[in-house]
């Protein structure tokens, strides 16, 4: 996130990926944009996860991760990741809440 806030549209949009039928956000570019760790992200979401509608967040699959890494080039350091990452749906007004744990938790 910006030093005042604002992240432009376009950058959010470049980050957004079709998987299941739904558009998504991975957890890593979620964590880039609130500037944290995609661990500090994860954390936070975990800590607090009676926040969140129950499909708002949901693992990737070993296949789906693969696809992720091979058509995504950003994402090329996720192949060498033994774990799966997480993907948030993108949703405009709920894609905000991790961002008001992270920054108000101590």
């Amino acid at each position: 996130m910006s030093e005042n806030g604002v992240i432009p549209v376009d950058r959010i949009e470049n980050i957004i990926l079709v998987i299941r039928g739904r558009k998504v956000i991975l957890d890593r570019d979620l964590a880039q944009l609130y500037n944290v760790t995609t661990k500090r992200l994860n954390e936070q979401v975990r800590r607090n996860h009676n926040r969140f509608p129950d499909d708002f967040i949901f693992r990737l699959t070993a296949k789906e991760k693969a696809k992720v890494v091979a058509n995504c080039d950003h994402l090329s350091t996720l192949k060498f990741s033994s774990s799966l990452p997480y993907v948030f749906l993108q949703n405009m007004e709920q894609l905000w809440q991790p961002a008001s744990l992270i920054h108000h938790e101590p």
